[in-house]
């Protein structure tokens, strides 16, 4: 079966980084017939090397200003020749059978319409795991727990593009939230999901990504999508109320107490 891969760059991303994630869809078992990458407005010379050296295994797409990661996987989508597309992002490293047996699922369940499956999580060293981070497996799981979180993890996510687009695609409407708000139309449009237990990609996560997810503006954020799923009736008043006031109050503390907070997660996530 033939896929594409969808990625965007911006500015801020380092060129080593870009590099192994290039290299780890590139050389998958079953490599992809087309790579597409978003160049989401002006890129450094480190990177524009990256780039140039792999030039011929690239689909490269420029956007002429920087508008965020939903306006350019809008974009990139539409560039997709292929109707099952893989994510991937562009510090991170999927592991080299990812979309083997990505590609294996659906060609067992012509009803299937997303794939994702589990990450894990490092600093430096993606053989040195500080965490695993699963995902529900069968389709009545998912639904279950999309309630009250995001039940994919969309580094590691493969979907049939035809589906995504009925769904809407992705959007600029909720940044930082741009795959939950996909998810959530995907899933209210009736198609079949599921995620795999195995992990598929390794995850570039900063030693001060606690800083990252909080602070008000990142409040005010989460609780503006929050509402908009409350709104359009895809969760409850209790849904939204158990899952917007937690999530705030963590986003709300002193960096040192949401620290401990999140390092209390990964160790049970270890466990």
């Amino acid at each position: 079966m033939e896929y594409s891969v969808l990625m965007s760059v911006y500015f801020k991303e380092k060129p080593e980084y870009l590099k192994k994630a290039l290299d780890s869809m590139l050389s998958q078992t079953e490599k992809p017939s087309q790579l597409v990458l978003v160049c989401d407005g002006k890129l450094t010379p480190e990177l524009e090397k990256v780039i140039e050296e792999r030039s011929g295994e690239l689909d490269v797409v420029r956007l002429p200003e920087n508008k965020g990661l939903g306006n350019a996987l809008k974009i990139g989508l539409e560039h997709c020749e292929n109707e099952l597309v893989a994510r991937m992002d562009t510090d991170d490293i999927s592991v080299p059978d990812r979309c083997r047996k990505q590609l294996s699922a659906f060609d067992g369940d012509s009803e299937l319409a997303v794939l994702s499956g589990a990450v894990e999580e490092f600093t430096d060293d993606p053989e040195q795991p500080l965490s695993k981070r699963p995902v529900p497996l069968t389709h009545e799981e998912i639904l279950r727990y999309s309630k009250r979180r995001n039940p994919f993890n969309h580094p590691a996510v493969m979907f049939r593009k035809s589906a995504v687009l009925n769904a809407g695609g992705y959007s600029s409407d909720f940044n930082l939230f741009e795959d939950y708000d996909l998810w959530s139309r995907v899933l209210q449009s009736g198609v079949k999901t599921a995620n795999l237990p195995d992990v598929l990609v390794k995850m570039r996560t900063p030693a001060d990504f606690y800083k990252r997810r909080g602070g008000r503006p990142f409040a005010k954020k989460m609780i503006r999508f929050r509402k908009s799923l409350r709104k359009s009736g895809k969760i409850s008043r209790r849904d939204y109320i158990f899952s917007t006031y937690p999530h705030a109050a963590v986003c709300v503390m002193p960096a040192w107490m949401r620290k401990g907070v999140y390092k209390a997660l990964r160790a049970k996530e270890r466990n």
